[in-house]
């Protein structure tokens, strides 16, 4: 089964429908992983099966719970392969994306992938999260294997506004990270999502700055 197929039915499994542009535009992106692999050690299996399941419809099957609005600006700390930056960017083209890492080999390739696939809406930066200056309002940080939730929000202290939302992509219900937060920080909700062709648990935790303490999560709900 092609690779493009294989985005088709994972694409109808999550009940999204896309057009064929913003389609050839993930698949040629799923193939500039594979070329740049070998050499940029971008993800650790670079097989279809793993790039399309494990990153890619990871990736897009949170966009249900994300809704940027137009203009928006979204950071993608220790974005690497792009995951979840690209992918947003293409199916979200009038969103302004900054896909943040401080690794050189890796932004390199992130910033071929812009150029290749043409995404205007996409800013690349060699950075660490915690010497990162935007020039203007973040309204979304988000992140994907990054660190732990109280890690990430220290470090993107001086970014973060009462608007700002955190959108961290994690697997099993991080229990320990959530009870672990600064208690200036509250969860806004914790969400199972449900990936096609993985049997892991897959989380979205959403989270605001407060001046009140985070609020205890039942793991059964979502």
């Amino acid at each position: 089964m092609s690779l493009s197929t294989q985005l088709s039915n994972g694409l109808a499994a999550l009940n999204l429908q896309l057009e064929a542009e913003q389609q050839q535009a993930l698949i040629r992106y799923l193939e500039l992983i594979k070329k740049w692999n070998r050499s940029f050690n971008l993800v650790a299996n670079s097989s279809d099966q793993q790039l399309l399941s494990k990153h890619l419809l990871d990736c897009i099957a949170v966009t249900s719970y994300v809704r940027p609005n137009a203009g928006q600006r979204i950071l993608d700390v220790g974005s690497g392969a792009g995951f979840p930056g690209i992918p947003w960017a293409i199916l979200y083209p009038n969103t302004h994306i900054v896909l943040l890492d401080s690794n050189g080999k890796k932004t390199r390739f992130l910033f071929q992938a812009k150029t290749e696939l043409q995404l205007a809406n996409v800013e690349v930066e060699n950075c660490r999260l915690e010497h990162y200056q935007s020039p203007g309002q973040i309204d979304i940080v988000t992140c994907r294997a990054f660190a732990t939730l109280a890690e990430t929000l220290e470090k993107a202290r001086h970014l973060i506004t009462p608007e700002t939302r955190l959108l961290a992509l994690k697997g099993r219900y991080p229990a320990e990270e959530l009870d672990s937060l600064p208690s200036d920080y509250r969860v806004l909700s914790v969400t199972e999502i449900q990936v096609p062709g993985i049997d892991g648990d897959r989380h979205l935790v959403e989270i605001r700055t407060s001046a009140e303490s985070v609020p205890t999560i039942d793991p059964t709900i979502g």
